[in-house]
């Protein structure tokens, strides 16, 4: 039988005994080695394994116990013990017939996985000790940050940049990390973790989609969105189809918002004449509306609209800054 060196490879982010049945197998078998005590260690030990804790260069323990066992199990650590890996190989491909290096899984990281580290690494930058320019944040000094952090996904998303994209969600998600974890601060009464967002927001999925996690027809798309409609209406009591409606954002947007759920139940309220109004102002802001509700007859975005004209009137401003300035002098 040939001799062979396990190097076993668990995710830090699973129960420390959550194995698969061919990683139980090894090391049921064979003698276990580590660097140093661990959750997998006690967890081996409390199944029956009998687990070493090496004292000193990890490559000889390694070998010495390869020539007396046959097979001998290393238990990696987090990163995968790259570089004990790399000098086995080089010392084994030396010796040939010496002994075979496996690399075994013994669990993997489910998806979603890296944002356990991520919710722990917030946890410590705002915990006593940490960073104290986000332990002195709350809800209301962070709002701006969250705007910005979306509008500049929003231009990731318009530049069809992935790259960006990826990272701007990343801003994203430290913005929901950290409003979280300042609402573990709050009375007692008012307080909730990350752990509540995830959860009613799993909650919150499962009940809007019964088509996928229950026995609803799957329907059509536009079936698909009148169910999420009338479920989402069940869920909350709210005397106005505006109700909901997020009331800070641009006018622009906020108008064909506006426009778009009066129309989901059929209201055909005509804009102000713009001629009606008393002021300039008032007559501008009647004039935009009424330039919306066209917009939003004709299936345009006024708002996707209204920034393509802008962007390129911008990139004309730039053109005529460059013509303008004069070119340096020579010398």
């Amino acid at each position: 039988m040939t001799s062979r060196i396990v190097l076993l490879v668990t995710s830090p982010r699973l129960p420390a005994g959550l194995l698969t049945a061919a990683a139980w197998d090894v090391v049921r078998q064979a003698p276990v080695l580590a660097a140093a005590e661990s959750e997998l260690t006690t967890a081996l030990r409390v199944a029956g394994v009998e687990v070493t804790v090496v004292d000193g260069p990890a490559t000889q323990a390694l070998l010495d116990a390869v020539a007396a066992h046959g097979t001998v199990v290393w238990l990696a650590g987090p990163a995968g013990d790259e570089s004990l890996a790399r000098q086995l190989g080089l010392r084994l491909a030396r010796e040939p017939g010496l002994a075979e290096l496996e690399l075994m899984y013994g669990s993997w990281d489910p998806p979603g996985a890296r944002l356990l580290d991520a919710a722990a690494v917030i946890d410590r930058l705002a915990s006593p000790g940490g960073d104290p320019w986000k332990r002195a944040q709350t809800h209301r000094s962070l709002a701006g940050f969250l705007l910005e952090e979306c509008y500049e996904t929003y231009d990731a998303i318009s530049a069809d940049d992935t790259d960006a994209l990826r990272e701007e969600l990343g801003d994203v998600l430290l913005q929901v990390l950290l409003h979280a974890r300042l609402a573990e601060e709050l009375p007692e009464e008012r307080r909730w973790t990350v752990d509540d967002v995830a959860g009613g927001l799993v909650d919150k999925m499962v009940r809007r989609n019964p088509h996928v996690f229950a026995d609803g027809a799957t329907g059509t798309l536009e079936e698909i969105e009148a169910s999420w409609e009338r479920i989402k209406r069940a869920e909350k009591a709210r005397d106005s189809v505006l109700d909901g409606i997020a009331w800070s954002q641009p006018a622009l947007a906020l108008a064909a918002k506006i426009l778009d759920r009066a129309a989901r139940i059929g209201l055909a309220v005509p804009p102000p004449l713009a001629a009606s109004q008393v002021d300039e102002e008032a007559r501008l802001g009647a004039s935009l509306l009424t330039t919306v509700a066209a917009a939003r007859k004709a299936g345009q975005d006024p708002e996707a609209a209204l920034r393509r004209a802008t962007l390129a009137y911008a990139e004309a401003v730039r053109a005529a800054e460059r013509r303008s300035t004069p070119p340096p002098h020579p010398g």
